[in-house]
C-alpha cells in the first residue's frame, strides 16, 4: 500500500534567519533554508524551505526584485511574525513539516 503523505503544522519557529547566499538562508541550528519569492499579484510573499545540503555553496545570480526585497536577517519578533533587517515585520502564514521536508511562507505585512 502506498504512503500517505504527512503533514504537521509546526508552531516551533526558526529563531532567526541569517543571508547565507544568494538563494539560501542559514538558521540557528545552521540548517539550510532556500527561498523563493512568490508572486502573488498582491502582498509579497516568501516561501522558505529547509533543505539538508551539507557542504554545499550554490552559486546563482539574483534578480533586481530578490537584492532589493530580501532582508540580510530576519528575527522572530513575536509568535507569529519575524521582523527583518530592514525594520520590516513578515506574518506567518503558514509553517509546515510534510514528508520530511519544512516550509514557511512569510508574507510582508502592510503596515511595514
Amino acid at each position: 500500500m502506498a504512503k500517505l503523505p504527512s503533514k504537521v503544522h509546526l508552531t516551533s519557529h526558526p529563531i532567526y534567519l541569517s543571508m547565507h547566499g544568494p538563494l539560501m538562508y542559514e538558521d540557528e541550528n545552521e540548517r539550510t533554508w532556500l527561498h523563493f519569492v512568490m508572486d502573488t499579484g498582491g502582498d509579497l510573499q516568501v516561501r522558505l524551505c529547509q533543505m539538508n545540503l551539507p557542504g554545499v555553496d550554490i552559486e546563482l545570480t539574483t534578480s533586481p526584485l530578490i537584492s532589493n526585497t530580501m532582508p540580510l536577517m530576519w528575527m522572530l519578533h513575536i509568535s507569529s511574525q519575524y521582523l527583518d533587517s530592514m525594520g520590516r515585520f513578515w506574518g506567518i502564514l503558514h509553517h509546515v513539516m510534510e514528508d520530511d521536508m519544512e516550509e514557511m511562507i512569510l508574507e510582508l505585512m502592510d503596515d511595514s
